[in-house]
C-alpha cells in the first residue's frame, strides 16, 4: 500500500499549474484566430463518468475564447419528438459550422453509455447505434469535419471523493442528480459499457483519446496540450494594435445619473 501511494503522482502546486495555463490559455487564442480565419469545422467531445471532470476542462479551453467561435453543447433530455426522430437526427444541428469549434459536454455517445445502462434504449436501438456510428463519423469527416474524442477516464474512490465533496458544498450540490446516484449502483455495468464503446468505435478517422482525469489540474493541462497538437493551426495573431484618439467632448455635458437607480454598494466590506 505504501509503495501505491508513493507511485501516485503529486498534484501540480497552482502557481506552476497556473503558469503553464496561462501558456497553452495564449495558445488557444492563437487557434480561436486561425479557426475563425481559414474557417475549419471542429468538434470535440467530451465522455467519462459523473464527476469525471468533463465541464471543467470544457470550461478551461473556452475561458479565454469568444463563444461566437468556442461554442458548448450540453444537450437536454429529448422531446418527444425528438424521440422519434433518427437518432442523429438531433444532434445534427448542433455541429459546427465553417469556422466554429464545438465542443460536446457528452454527445451521441450517451446511448452507449447512460441509455444502454439505464434501459432508456432498447437493444434494439444500442445495436443499431453501434452498427452506424461509425458509418455516421466517417460521413462526418469526409465533409472535412476535424473530430476529436475524450474519454475521462478516474478511479472509483475518486469518483467517491467528488461526490463526497457535491454533497456536502451547496455551490456544487445541483452537479448530483438522482440519476448519478443511481449511477454509482452500477458502476460495473457502466465499465462493461464504456469497454465495448471504445472498443468498438475507436477508429482510424475517429480514434478515442483516454485522459488520465484523477487529478483535475493535470487532466486540464493535458488535454489543451493534446487538443492543441491534434489541430494544424498557425500563429495568425494581427499585428500590435494602436488605440486611435478619443473624440473630444466638446459641447457635450455628462447627465446628472443621481436620477438613476444605483446598485447598492454592499462590497467592499469593513
Amino acid at each position: 500500500m505504501a509503495n501505491e501511494e508513493s507511485n501516485k503522482p503529486k498534484k501540480m502546486k497552482r502557481k506552476v499549474y497556473e503558469k503553464e495555463l496561462a501558456k497553452l490559455e495564449i495558445e488557444l487564442v492563437k487557434l480561436q484566430g486561425w479557426i475563425k480565419e481559414t474557417g475549419p469545422k471542429i468538434a470535440v467531445i467530451f465522455e467519462g463518468r459523473d464527476s469525471a471532470g468533463k465541464g471543467g476542462v470544457i470550461k478551461r479551453i473556452t475561458y479565454r475564447l469568444s463563444p461566437r467561435v468556442a461554442r458548448v453543447v450540453a444537450t437536454p433530455t429529448p422531446t418527444e419528438k425528438q424521440k422519434t426522430q433518427w437518432f442523429f437526427q438531433r444532434y445534427i444541428p448542433h455541429l459546427p459550422s465553417g469556422g466554429e469549434m464545438v465542443l460536446f459536454d457528452r454527445s451521441w455517445y450517451n446511448r452507449a453509455g447512460v441509455e444502454r445502462v439505464m434501459g432508456f434504449c432498447t437493444d434494439e436501438e444500442y445495436t443499431e447505434f453501434m452498427s452506424t456510428v461509425n458509418d455516421f463519423e466517417l460521413a462526418l469527416t469526409r465533409s472535412g469535419l476535424i473530430l476529436i474524442k475524450y474519454w475521462m477516464h478516474i478511479r472509483d474512490e475518486i469518483q467517491e471523493e467528488r461526490f463526497e465533496q457535491r454533497i456536502h458544498d451547496p455551490r456544487r450540490r445541483w452537479k448530483l442528480s438522482p440519476w448519478d446516484l443511481e449511477a454509482r449502483t452500477r458502476w460495473v455495468d457502466y465499465s462493461r459499457a464504456r469497454d465495448a464503446m471504445l472498443q468498438h468505435t475507436s477508429t482510424a478517422h475517429a480514434p478515442w483519446y483516454v485522459v488520465d482525469a484523477n487529478i483535475k489540474r493535470h487532466a486540464r493541462l493535458n488535454v489543451i496540450a493534446h487538443l492543441l497538437s491534434q489541430i494544424p493551426y498557425k500563429d495568425l495573431t494581427p499585428k500590435p494594435i494602436e488605440l486611435p484618439p478619443r473624440q473630444k467632448a466638446g459641447d457635450y455635458e455628462p447627465p446628472d445619473l443621481s436620477q438613476f437607480n444605483f446598485v447598492p454598494a454592499v462590497y467592499p466590506k469593513g
